[in-house]
């Protein structure tokens, strides 16, 4: 059993567990595909769910577990022949599985997550060996409601190497009726030989009105002042990433860095200290890293913007004109994507070896500074 004061591997904080997610929204072109699959009699033992982070991966896998679970064979020999194929993944909520899954008791379903180490009581880093092993015993007891079964890796990128390879022979001698749906971040990171025997559900980042409906269900609302569409901007389209924004006030985070950002390169020296203040404190590291967070996302918007010659949509008030200023062609583009790169090592660095993150956030702003001078006019 997990403890129930330790975070749960596979949650965002602050949004519901995808199991408790009732629509997924955005990723109507992957839920076709597997649907089209599943109605043609293709439905593969192995799938791989990519993406980034923060996109529906995990809600997606619930979403095909519950319905395998729930839909009935089809049987072309009965009386009535086949029924139609299923036009969509939804099962009413209160039927029997989906009632089972929502209480973790549902037989026909397996969850692999990283696991608490019963030597210390801490959460894992990776996925063990043991995790694996033990779906022998799942796949072994008496099967019900037709004899499939499901197991949901998440986050497949997180197996060691012992568990990769015992998770690899399952896919190649898979028990009858089973279905493993790996979540995964960085497919790259994963086997070969685990990529070549799953089929890819490849699912992309939110526009920004399906960012607005998926934080009014995970029950995340916008700040006075913010809009979804700058919102899907900052998070890549990714909900698990606004979702942290919106929970460290990350909107307004990011306007007072745009606001400083347009003042280079005599940057204006009181919301500067004010910005380092706002870092300070005992909890100011976490603070901070979302503030370095945020200058890797600005700077390589700037970089962008200069690349491209053309503005992009608005994250905060002002950054276009911010942006159309300090890159107005491609040299500046890539002078500003190389200080990006020392800036944000710098203070990663910085943080890693507890250095003091109000000094470090000054320290970023000077050398910003002399970055802008440093453009070639």
């Amino acid at each position: 059993m997990t403890d129930p004061d330790l975070p749960l591997p596979d949650q965002i904080p602050g949004a519901p567990h995808p199991r408790e997610t009732a629509r997924l929204l955005g990723q109507t072109g992957a839920e076709a595909e597997f649907l089209t699959a599943y109605a043609n009699g293709r439905l593969h033992h192995g799938w791989l769910l990519t993406g980034p982070r923060g996109v529906g991966k995990a809600t997606l896998a619930w979403r095909i577990a519950r319905f395998l679970l729930a839909t009935p064979p089809q049987d072309a020999d009965g009386l009535f022949g086949a029924p139609p194929p299923p036009e969509t993944l939804d099962i009413a909520p209160d039927h029997p599985v989906a009632r089972r899954m929502l209480a973790r008791s549902e037989a026909g379903l397996a969850q692999v997550t990283r696991s608490v180490n019963p030597d210390s009581g801490r959460m894992r880093d990776v996925i063990s060996v043991q995790d694996i092993r033990a779906l022998h015993k799942f796949f072994g007891l008496t099967a019900t409601d037709g004899g499939r079964r499901v197991v949901i890796v998440d986050a497949a990128d997180e197996m060691n190497t012992a568990a990769a390879n015992a998770l690899l022979k399952m896919l190649e001698e898979p028990p009858a009726r089973a279905t493993l749906l790996l979540v995964s971040h960085q497919p790259a990171r994963l086997l070969p030989t685990i990529r070549s025997r799953c089929r890819s559900l490849r699912l992309s980042p939110l526009s920004p009105d399906d960012m607005g409906a998926a934080l009014a269900q995970a029950e995340q609302p916008l700040p006075d002042g913010a809009d979804s569409a700058a919102v899907a901007e900052l998070s890549g389209g990714s909900v698990g990433a606004a979702i942290r924004l919106l929970s460290q006030d990350g909107v307004a985070l990011y306007a007072r860095l745009i606001a400083l950002l347009a003042t280079l390169p005599r940057f204006d020296r009181p919301a500067a200290q004010a910005l380092a203040d706002s870092v300070a404190g005992p909890k100011g590291a976490d603070r901070a890293r979302l503030l370095f967070d945020l200058t890797d996302i600005a700077l390589a918007r700037l970089a962008r913007t200069g690349a491209q010659g053309a503005p992009l949509p608005e994250a905060a008030p002002g950054e276009a004109a911010a942006f159309a200023r300090l890159a107005p062609d491609a040299a500046a583009a890539r002078a500003w994507a190389d200080a990006a790169q020392r800036v944000t090592a710098r203070a990663r660095h910085g943080l890693a070896v507890n250095l003091d993150p109000a000094a470090l956030v000054l320290d970023t702003v000077l050398t910003l500074s002399r970055s802008a001078e440093a453009q070639p006019s």
